[in-house]
């Protein structure tokens, strides 16, 4: 079951041919490896309250856990390339398997907030390559005229894992401990090692020179940017020193960066002119805009269910799960379409069906039926799978072959910086927006208010009663954050709305 090398892809550059029962093997070896570092950038978001009370730490302090793992993991992404080039792909994968493995036993175990902090830091660091690597090994054991099917495959992991991970969480933290959360990826990795160390073909290695002054730069800039996006929310933004001095180092290193890298060329931490290849530059900025109404969305719709609707989070993860399913099946039609259908109509007609999905929710009110819940949420996980595959396979349809694993791990940290900007933004826009409800609300609660004393008169109780105070501002409270939500939904259909123009500067594929 011996790969054989043959000619393939750049001039000089091997490819690898495997046969259908060993390409199986490979794909449920890098399968495996993403599954479980998507899953850990979710799964552990709503186990934290109960890692707060065992760990004995502040609301702030607690979110480094999420923090931690999200820096480290930004900075390392980028140089994917590098360690593939110079350790090889298979042993690359291999050691950050074993390492995030590792890191995720130590995590479990952990007895204070530091320790699970610093593993958690170890544990960014050696997952952040498995997304990259994983597409870059199966774009390349997979020949051309299949590509498609298996971004196709490749995608399940990325697009599902998120919308598992708060329900598989969940259920765990209820069943067991927030432990098990870090040890589920134990047994998975393992098996994800022992397939890789068996069936994953050796890559050509490079021979190539650290760039420390670039990386140094880029983390410096990466860092910046994840923390103010991750932080600035609790820390009011920039009205905070520490938000404010973290954006002038972000903004400061990226620029930096770019200036030092276009000097340095082929000799830098990763080669910026790859933005100059226009499918890839138009596919990183349309996932951006993706990585935005996808993890919005998925931060609002719990907090929805769970916190205004009052469904207990199992229930709420099964109402989420059709999105998830929705994808799935989206993409495997889309694996077989789109090696014959311009990836440019499958792109914009998934963005029009999240389109459709996200304005659906904007009419959401505190009375919606569970039909109203499920049905945009279908629209929107068929529109992701339309959209996912299809730029997955664009993004690298014009690019050396040597470039695919460097590729690989820009094109996830867009994904990745998407995301965070989504999160940051949709939940700044929640609590500011709900601020406002409140007070337009608020305002109109008198005792004169014909309609207050008529709400009040069941409970029999009158608006000069201190217990009935106390009803209307609950009430108050969630109408308020109803509103804000639907202000929030507006902000990311037309996020999706944004995708449509930048589709059209998409250059057409052409299959080999």
């Amino acid at each position: 079951m011996a790969p054989v090398p043959v000619a393939s892809g750049a001039p000089g550059t091997p490819a690898t041919v495997v046969d259908f029962a060993q390409r199986l093997l490979i794909t449920f070896a890098v399968m495996s490896s993403t599954l479980i570092q998507i899953l850990d950038t979710t799964i552990v978001n709503v186990a934290l309250p109960h890692m707060q009370g065992s760990l004995g730490a502040t609301p702030d302090q607690i979110s480094w856990v999420l923090t931690s793992y999200l820096v480290s993991s930004a900075i390392v992404m980028p140089l994917t390339g590098y360690f593939a080039d110079v350790l090889g792909r298979k042993r690359f994968l291999m050691i950050c398997v074993a390492g995030f493995v590792a890191a995720s036993a130590m995590c479990g175990v952990a007895q204070n907030l530091v320790q699970i902090v610093g593993f958690r830091l170890v544990q960014g660091v050696f997952g952040a390559g498995l997304v990259p690597l994983s597409q870059a090994i199966m774009t390349d054991s997979y020949p051309p005229e299949q590509r498609g099917s298996a971004m196709a495959i490749w995608g399940l992991g990325v697009m599902v894992g998120p919308v598992l991970g708060p329900t598989l969480g969940g259920w765990l933290t209820d069943v067991a401990s927030w432990r098990w959360t870090f040890y589920i990826n134990v047994p998975v990795g393992a098996l994800s090692f022992l397939l890789a160390m068996r069936f994953v073909p050796e890559s050509a290695k490079r021979v190539r020179r650290m760039d420390w002054t670039g990386l140094a730069l880029l983390a410096c800039g990466i860092a910046g940017v994840q923390y103010v996006l991750d932080r600035g929310n609790t820390r009011d933004w920039f009205s905070a020193v520490d938000i404010r001095v973290a954006a002038g180092l972000g903004a400061a290193g990226a620029l930096a960066f770019l200036i030092y890298s276009l000097r340095l060329g082929r000799r830098a931490v990763f080669d910026v002119r790859i933005f100059a290849d226009r499918n890839f530059a138009m596919s990183c900025l349309l996932m951006l805009s993706l990585g935005v109404g996808l993890f919005g969305g998925l931060v609002m719709q719990p907090i929805l269910l769970e916190s205004l609707l009052g469904y207990p989070i199992f229930t709420t993860g099964l109402l989420m799960a059709p999105r998830g399913l929705a994808t799935a099946v989206a993409m495997i039609v889309v694996g077989r379409l789109v090696d014959r259908v311009d990836t440019r109509y499958l792109v914009g007609a998934g963005a029009l069906l999240c389109t459709i999905g996200s304005f659906a929710m904007t009419r959401y009110s505190l009375d919606i039926d569970v039909f109203w819940i499920i049905w945009p949420i279908l629209f929107q996980g068929l529109g992701l799978g339309l959209i996912f595959v299809p730029l997955a396979t664009i993004a690298y349809a014009t690019l050396p072959r040597t470039q695919t694993a460097e590729a690989a791990g820009i094109f996830s940290l867009v994904r990745t910086i998407g995301a965070a900007i989504g999160i940051a933004v949709v939940v700044t826009l929640l609590t500011r927006q709900t601020q406002v409800a409140w007070n337009e609300v608020g305002g109109n609660v008198t005792r004169f208010n014909h309609a207050l004393v008529e709400y009040l008169r069941p409970l029999h109780s009158s608006p000069t009663d201190p217990q009935a105070l106390a009803i209307v501002a609950r009430e108050v409270g969630r109408q308020a954050m109803m509103v804000a939500m639907v202000d929030v939904f507006y902000f990311i259909a037309w996020s999706f709305v944004a995708m449509l123009p930048l589709v059209l500067l998409l250059r057409k594929r052409t299959v080999p």
